[in-house]
């Protein structure tokens, strides 16, 4: 059993969701995002979104891996700074676009 953090663009809510329950129901604990406000259309403050920038450092401190949802290959500017810490911290880091997930997989 291992705990992941999924990283990545809050717009990409349909691929988060299918990380966690595939990893999940590969027995690991999976840690993600509070909330989608990229897809959801979610106004945060600029103090909001450093909170939550720090929560996610602290998610990362505590898995033992990042799974990076980076579909079509997009990767941000906050998502880059948690595979640069995670990185530093010496966590596996693992991609969506590289296969981490069967393209015939669903949930059913």
């Amino acid at each position: 059993m291992r705990v992941i953090t999924l990283c990545g663009s809050t717009k990409f809510k349909d691929q988060f969701e299918q990380a966690n329950a595939f990893l999940t129901l590969q027995g690991n604990i999976v840690i993600s995002v509070a909330f989608f406000e990229q897809s959801e259309g979610f106004e945060i403050t600029k103090e909001q979104a450093e909170l939550l920038g720090n929560l996610h450092f602290r998610k990362i401190d505590i898995s033992d891996e990042i799974f990076v949802i980076d579909v079509g290959g997009y990767i941000g500017n906050s998502t880059k700074k948690e595979i640069k810490y995670a990185e530093e911290k010496g966590k596996a880091i693992r991609y969506y676009s590289n296969g981490g997930i069967p393209s015939n997989w669903a949930l059913r």
